[in-house]
């Protein structure tokens, strides 16, 4: 048995379960992932419970679990809540997993972890504050201050995508209906779907504007202009009342790299101060940083 302590990071998504080993140092030392079972919350548990085991097997050691998931435990009921593996919704995940793992485990949102994760060894490392951003299919966040998250009271720390888009001009208003009931939430701004649906018919993607816009059409230029412009406004709310050292993109969106020139030359239109020098930089670990991040709970 390995005397090198190990800790496990568990991405427990929608579609596959992937799991890694991280050593001392943060190198992965150990993946795998399977897909995610949809009959019963029992068959999730009993696939995260054979992957814990064949890593510690390969590894020669006992480790620690991390889990990231969509959604939060309920600080309230300690039951899963908002995540779209649905079947684990309203089911009691921590201790279900800690009865067949005989150990603790912690668990975090998949934002939360991604933004542990840059905090600890990607483009926040060294940082005292991170906000990591999600521009996916929806738009998350996590906070990470001197390496640890910031959960808050109610577990909802870093939901920065159900605010309402700020400073919004007439034809921003009302918005769109957001899936949580909302008008004009920021998902349906700046999530990637959200991107591509206020522009034209909505029937070109958000990769496809972009290359419009690089080659030189007008109409997708003149739009984007107006994402970065949304995304500024956005970001400078979590400028005024967190402050971070370093807000890392993530998600499919992050790739759009006008984003890192743009946005930073328009946050002094919005932010409380009378220079900004937020650094807004793209991650460094990409669709590994939810893995590694869950790893870094521990």
């Amino acid at each position: 048995m390995s005397t090198e302590n190990f800790r496990i990071g568990v991405d427990l998504g929608g579609t596959k379960i992937e799991a890694v080993a991280l050593a001392q140092g943060g190198a992965i030392v150990w993946r795998e992932r399977v897909p995610t079972p949809k009959l019963s919350a029992d068959a999730i548990y009993d696939a995260i419970t054979w992957l814990v085991g064949r890593c510690e097997t390969s590894i020669n050691a006992t480790a620690t679990v991390g889990i990231g998931t969509p959604g939060s435990l309920s600080p309230k009921t300690g039951l899963l809540r908002g995540s779209n593996t649905v079947m684990l919704n309203g089911q009691p995940v921590k201790g279900a997993l800690e009865s067949r793992l005989k150990r603790e485990v912690r668990m975090a949102n998949d934002a939360n972890c991604f933004a542990l994760s840059e905090a600890v060894d990607g483009a926040g490392k060294g940082a005292e504050s991170v906000f990591g951003v999600i521009l996916g299919t929806g738009v998350g966040g996590g906070i990470v201050i001197d390496g640890k998250i910031v959960n808050g009271l109610h577990a909802i720390g870093g939901e920065w995508g159900h605010n309402p888009l700020p400073w919004p001009a007439a034809d921003e208003l009302p918005g769109t209906r957001c899936y949580c009931g909302k008008l004009g939430c920021i998902e349906t701004w700046l999530s990637g779907p959200g991107i591509a649906a206020h522009f034209g018919d909505g029937s070109v993607t958000t990769r496809e504007i972009v290359k419009r816009a690089v080659a030189g059409d007008l109409p997708a230029e003149t739009y984007l202009q107006r994402v970065d412009d949304r995304l500024a406004r956005a970001l400078a709310t979590i400028i005024n009342v967190v402050d971070p050292d370093v807000i890392v993109l993530g998600g499919g969106a992050s790739n759009i790299a006008r984003f890192y020139d743009n946005v930073p030359k328009l946050l002094p239109r919005y932010v409380f101060s009378e220079y900004v020098d937020t650094k807004i930089a793209p991650n460094v670990h990409g669709d590994s940083s939810g893995v590694r991040g869950a790893a870094w709970l521990w």
